[in-house]
C-alpha cells in the first residue's frame, strides 16, 4: 500500500474573509477547544483501527485558522498520528498560520509541538490590498510573522494573492522580490477569483470593485514564474512554487492521486482499500460533526466507492496541474482502467497539435501555455 497523508480540519476563525469559500466558520462566544480536540482525536482513532498500521507521509493542519488551537492540543493530535501509524523517516508536519501578533506569539509552541512546516497566510504586502481582503494583518506583522518563522522551522511556506483590484505588474513584482527575499522556500500563489456565497460574490456584482481581464491576470501569472526563478523557486505545480526538495509532500499527494485521509468537519478523503477506491466527505457543520463523533466514533455523511472512470478523471484533473504530468502507467493502476478509456483521442492529437500538451519521457505533460487553460482543456479532454 502507498504512504497515507492525513489532513486535519480546524474549522474556526476570528473572521470570514470575503473572498472565502472554505469550510470556516467564526464563534462569537468562544470555541470549546477540549470538545473538538476530543472529537478529532476520537475519529482519528477510528479511521486507524478501520486502516491498520499504515505509512504515514505527512501531516497537514489545515482550517480554518489552525493557528488558533492549543499547542498542546496539536502536540495531542501528532502524538495519537505517530503512534497510530508508521511515521516515514522525512514525516512532514505542517501547520496552515496566520501573521496576527497573536498567533505569531505561538510559533515557538508549535514548533515544539511537533510541526517542521509551515504554511503563513501572507496573501499580500501591501496595508491597502490586506485591509481590501479583509485581512487581521498588516504588512508590518506579515513581514515580522515570515522572520520569526524563518528562524523556527525548517522549512517555510506562504500564500499570496494576486490579480487584485488595480493591481500593476511593476507593483506586483516588487512586493514579490520582498516576499521572497524573506522566505524563499515555497510559494503559493491564488488568482483572485470571485467565489459564490462569499461577500465579495455580492459587492463585485453590483459593480463595487472590478478584477483585472484575463490578459492582465495571465501577465501578472507570467511575472510571479520570471521572479520566482530569480530566487530558485520553479512552478511544480499550477499554483505552487518551490526550491527542488522543498515541494509540499501532502499536497503531492492529491495531485498524484494518493491516499490520503481527512479528519474533522466538512473533511474528505480518497482510500484505495481491497481495489476499490472509496471517496468519502464528514458533515460540515462543526457542532454538528462533533454530536457524530461523540455518538458513532465518526462524523462521515457520505461513502460510497468510485467507478474506475470516475477514479481516472480524477487522477488526471489533478495530475495535469503537476509540471511533471502523469505517468499514464501509474493512471491505469490507480483507476483500473485503461488509458485509451480516459482520454478522447480526437482531442488529445488536437491538443499536442496547438502545443498546449506534450509527450515527455513517457509521461503527458502540460506546457506552460496549457496549463493556463486547463480549465477549459480538461473537460474536452477527458472521456
Amino acid at each position: 500500500m502507498e504512504p497515507l497523508a492525513l489532513y486535519l480540519h480546524w474549522p474556526f476563525c476570528t473572521a470570514k474573509c470575503p473572498y472565502c469559500d472554505f469550510n470556516s466558520h467564526v464563534r462569537e462566544g468562544g470555541i470549546d477547544h477540549a470538545r473538538f480536540t476530543a472529537a478529532l482525536r476520537r475519529e482519528l482513532a477510528q479511521e486507524a483501527a478501520r486502516l491498520g498500521r499504515r505509512v504515514l507521509s505527512s501531516i497537514f493542519f489545515g482550517g480554518g485558522t489552525p493557528s488558533l488551537m492549543r499547542p498542546e492540543d496539536v502536540a495531542a493530535l501528532i502524538a495519537d498520528a505517530l503512534r497510530l501509524f508508521d511515521p516515514a523517516p522525512d514525516l512532514e508536519i505542517t501547520l496552515e498560520a496566520n501573521p496576527t501578533s497573536v498567533e505569531a506569539a505561538k510559533l515557538a509552541a508549535f514548533r515544539q509541538a511537533g510541526v517542521n512546516r509551515l504554511s503563513l497566510g501572507v496573501q499580500a504586502l501591501e496595508d491597502r490590498a490586506l485591509r481590501f481582503l479583509g485581512r487581521r494583518h498588516d504588512a508590518r506583522q506579515a513581514v515580522a510573522a515570515l522572520e520569526q518563522a524563518r528562524a523556527l522551522f525548517p522549512r517555510l511556506s506562504f500564500d499570496l494573492i494576486y490579480a487584485r483590484p488595480g493591481q500593476e505588474e511593476a507593483a506586483w513584482r516588487a512586493e514579490l522580490r520582498q516576499a521572497l527575499q524573506l522566505a524563499a522556500d515555497h510559494l503559493s500563489l491564488y488568482q483572485l477569483t470571485i467565489e459564490p456565497g462569499t461577500r465579495f460574490a455580492a459587492e463585485y456584482a453590483r459593480g463595487a470593485f472590478a478584477l483585472p481581464g484575463p490578459e492582465e491576470a495571465a501577465r501578472l501569472y507570467a511575472a510571479t514564474a520570471e521572479e520566482a526563478a530569480r530566487f530558485g523557486l520553479h512552478p511544480y505545480e499550477v499554483s505552487n512554487y518551490a526550491r527542488p526538495g522543498a515541494e509540499s509532500r501532502h499536497n503531492l499527494t492529491y495531485w498524484r492521486y494518493g491516499d490520503y485521509l481527512g479528519i474533522g468537519p466538512g473533511a474528505h478523503q480518497r482510500l484505495l482499500i481491497g481495489g476499490r477506491m472509496l471517496a468519502a466527505r464528514r458533515h460540515r457543520a462543526p457542532e454538528e460533526w462533533a454530536a457524530r463523533v461523540e455518538r458513532d466514533g465518526h462524523g462521515l455523511v457520505e461513502e460510497i466507492a468510485l467507478t474506475p472512470l470516475e477514479r481516472g478523471r480524477e487522477a488526471m484533473l489533478m495530475g495535469l496541474r503537476l509540471a511533471e504530468g502523469v505517468d499514464p502507467a501509474r493512471i491505469e493502476a490507480r483507476a483500473g482502467l485503461a488509458f485509451a478509456q480516459l482520454v478522447d483521442p480526437v482531442m488529445l492529437s488536437a491538443c499536442l497539435e496547438e502545443g498546449y500538451l506534450a509527450w515527455v519521457d513517457g509521461r503527458l505533460v502540460a506546457t506552460a501555455e496549457g496549463r493556463l487553460r486547463l480549465d477549459a482543456l480538461l473537460p474536452v479532454l477527458l472521456r
